[in-house]
């Protein structure tokens, strides 16, 4: 009965920065490795970043790295994606999803994986 609402999205210019949140309700997050997708139109949806059930590891995707940082409060049942120096290509609808992990230290940018998607948010990149 896990559900997840994404929030922070919006129009941003072009190396500028927001921070998107995941909030659950119904289940603790604390034993679900969280993804960030997204999904531009016409393309196929792609894992952005993850992170262990503890926060104790992260994954990037290539194209994101040294722009993106994933994070979790499981106090808060929240997990957020601060993004940075933004580009028009970033412009898609973000994605949270959930899957059980007993392991501490794994997570997966592999969308076919995951067990529980909020229903997005857009972020838009544009001048």
């Amino acid at each position: 009965q896990l559900q997840l609402v994404e929030s922070g999205g919006g129009l941003v210019q072009p190396g500028g920065s927001l921070r998107l949140s995941c909030a659950a309700s119904g289940s603790t997050l604390d034993s679900y490795a969280i993804g960030w997708f997204r999904q531009a139109p016409g393309k196929e949806r792609e894992g952005v970043s993850c992170i262990s059930t503890s926060g104790s590891s992260t994954n990037y995707a290539d194209f994101v790295k040294g722009r993106l940082t994933i994070s979790r409060d499981n106090a808060k049942n929240t997990v957020y994606l601060q993004m940075n120096s933004l580009k028009p290509e970033d412009t898609a609808v973000y994605y949270c999803a959930a899957v059980k992990s007993i392991d501490a230290t794994w997570c997966t940018l592999s969308p076919r994986y995951l067990e529980r998607w909020g229903q997005g948010t857009l972020v838009t990149v544009s001048s």
